[in-house]
């Protein structure tokens, strides 16, 4: 998965985007600035009347011939559906996935985990655009949602049917290109269905299906530690549910096909947006810091295998059933906290390098002890800085587009500096884990990261 800035109005199926630390490559296009500075717990209790956001920006009525009819609950429906496409991807990836390939071959789980996560994270990075693609053809989003969802259940049954590398390989692409078809679709119903001005309160829901899909992930992975096959069926139910409440009670009315921008346009967008000097500084400082990240939390069930000193009588699969949790009660905390002070300050450099350092302290803690408080201190500190980040670099980046025009297309650009760094994270973590004989040196090299990511930030000039 990929993290993507949510609520930006880009168009369906523009770019892949996170979610935390979900490990084996999980693509997450809807984001997970959690509320980016709104107040989330009103937003998400909203159950009014939406329209599409292109019958609003249009001027559209609700009579017009492209306005779908207005859905009731639209935002409890998204913060649902963002939640189980979550649950699935911290509890398969992060936990599951983890503990099959070191059944399968302990001596090397984390070599053959960074393979499977590395492989996987660029199939979901390719496959989730597709699938936007496919649904922006059809002009309709709930076929492509109820078919991802339904098709879980068969994938995750044959990923906990496989019993080596490959085939683990092979099955858990299959299961990313099932999760981007329904996730691509998801995730363009907030441009689709919501006017420009409530996607603050969209963004909010979207976003906060993060830190509780990642709690369900964690607490029902760590359930089903010893019986992953079980596991996986029940984390391809919940999507599969979701997905039948989802387009039952969201209705939706067919909009006009949107052709796909062709490659050469692609790439010669993703060119010009990185011309600008502090846009390009701003993309620098984003794939760093996400870099550092998701080459920790990736392979945080190994860490407390191998690296914590954890409690007698408290397993490692237990132990990230209480770190996530934690994890995302601060993360949530701090990006409600960060967005809200950032605009009152009006400084959004100094949020941004503060957040990124703070998530670099974070890093030094459990690579100076491995003792459990270390872990949960770690687990606390990194949810406030990468929370305060991720909201605060988000506006950031709104206000360093180079052409309001093309606001869209460029924050796209962005989700580059979000899947990149995803792609390589397994590979850079598996051989800093190989080369330096542990975990130690792989959460020093991810504080550098943070450090860097959190200086990349100071040339910006446009923004205070």
């Amino acid at each position: 998965m990929a993290l993507s800035s949510p609520g930006t109005g880009a168009g369906p199926g523009s770019g892949s985007d996170f979610g935390t630390h979900t490990g084996a490559g999980t693509n997450t296009s809807s984001g997970t600035t959690v509320g980016s500075g709104t107040t989330a717990g009103a937003d998400t209790s909203t159950g009014a009347d939406t329209t599409t956001g292109a019958a609003t920006d249009t001027g559209a009525g609700p009579g017009s011939p492209v306005a779908p009819r207005p859905t009731r609950g639209l935002l409890p429906l998204l913060l649902l559906g963002n939640s189980a496409m979550y649950a699935l991807y911290v509890g398969v990836a992060g936990m599951l996935l983890a503990l099959q390939i070191e059944a399968i071959d302990p001596a090397d789980k984390v070599a053959n985990f960074g393979l499977v996560a590395g492989v996987s994270a660029i199939f979901a990075t390719v496959f989730n655009p597709v699938a936007g693609a496919l649904s922006d053809r059809s002009g309709r989003r709930n076929p492509w949602i109820l078919a991802g969802g339904l098709l879980a259940v068969p994938v995750m049954l044959l990923l906990g049917s496989v019993h080596t590398v490959l085939l683990v390989t092979i099955a858990w692409c299959l299961g990313q290109a099932v999760m981007n078809v329904y996730q691509a679709a998801i995730t363009s119903v907030v441009p689709d269905r919501v006017p420009v001005a409530s996607r603050g309160k969209a963004s909010a829901a979207v976003g906060l299906g993060l830190p509780i899909g990642s709690t369900l992930g964690a607490l029902v992975g760590a359930a089903f530690s010893e019986d992953y096959r079980t596991g996986y069926l029940v984390f391809g139910a919940i999507v599969a549910v979701t997905s039948v409440v989802f387009t039952s009670l969201a209705r939706e009315e067919r909009m006009p096909p949107r052709p796909p921008l062709p490659v050469r346009q692609q790439v010669a967008a993703f060119g010009s947006a990185l011309g600008d000097h502090d846009f390009r500084w701003a993309f620098i400082g984003r794939a760093l810091l996400v870099l550092g990240y998701f080459a920790v939390s990736g392979f945080q069930l190994y860490i407390l295998k191998d690296h914590t000193d954890l409690p007698a009588g408290l397993s490692a699969e237990e132990a990230v059933a209480v770190l996530m949790p934690v994890n995302s009660v601060a993360m949530v905390v701090s990006t409600v906290l960060g967005g809200w002070l950032s605009d009152r300050f009006d400084r959004r450099k100094l949020f941004v390098g503060a957040s990124a350092a703070l998530a670099a302290v974070a890093l030094v803690v459990p690579a100076l002890s491995s003792s459990w408080p270390a872990m949960l201190v770690f687990s606390v500190v990194n949810g406030l800085g990468f929370g305060c980040y991720m909201a605060v670099d988000t506006a950031l980046v709104t206000m360093v587009l180079p052409a309001a025009e093309d606001a869209a297309r460029d924050m796209g650009v962005l989700n580059v500096a979000n899947a990149g760094p995803q792609i390589v994270a397994p590979f850079v973590a598996s051989a800093v884990v190989s080369i330096g004989g542990g975990y130690t040196p792989l959460f020093i090299v991810a504080a550098v990261l943070s450090v860097l990511g959190a200086l990349a930030v100071r040339p910006i000039r446009s923004v205070r």
